[in-house]
């Protein structure tokens, strides 16, 4: 059974908030409006999505909320302080611990890690998606990864980047 793991980065932050840590920064106004593009473009896929973990930070959580409509009223959310500019790393080995029986997970956060967690599962994939992350890993990314085994044996270099969505792309 294949499953679904899929990666998306906070949408755009402000900068313009003094006295805020960088923890406590809210999405811009451009972030708020990427939002539903974000949103459609996981339903169409997000019936899978039992487990979702993201960052504790303010734009990561906004994020979740924006999208949350598109997903299922039962999936478990995890939000957790650690995730906030967890490495690749780190985020592999989150997944890694998600049970065996779930069909597909979310994760947002922040770069470098996800994208590094992108390029080291999956070395393969679909040819526009490749391409769209070749140009990088912008605010409001969203990734698909098809993971071809169980979590607990999931391994570098063997999943496909199935598909990458990039909200100034999308309408």
């Amino acid at each position: 059974m294949d499953r679904r793991l899929f990666v998306l980065r906070h949408a755009k932050s402000s900068w313009n908030h003094s006295g805020l840590t960088d923890h406590q920064r809210p999405l811009s106004g451009r972030g708020r409006a990427a939002l539903p593009l974000i949103r459609r473009a996981l339903e169409e896929r997000a019936a899978d999505i039992e487990v979702v973990l993201c960052s504790a930070a303010v734009r990561t959580v906004a994020t979740l909320d924006g999208i949350r409509p598109a997903l299922d009223d039962r999936v478990r959310i995890t939000i957790d302080e650690e995730l906030y500019g967890a490495g690749g790393q780190t985020w592999f080995e989150r997944c890694m611990q998600v049970g065996d029986d779930v069909p597909g997970v979310l994760v947002i956060g922040h770069n470098p890690g996800l994208e590094r967690l992108v390029h080291d599962l999956a070395p393969t994939g679909e040819p526009p998606a490749r391409e769209t992350l070749a140009r990088g890993f912008p605010t409001g990314a969203l990734a698909e990864v098809a993971v071809p085994g169980p979590w607990s044996a999931l391994a570098y270099d063997s999943c496909s980047l199935a598909a990458m969505w990039i909200p100034r792309e999308l309408s």
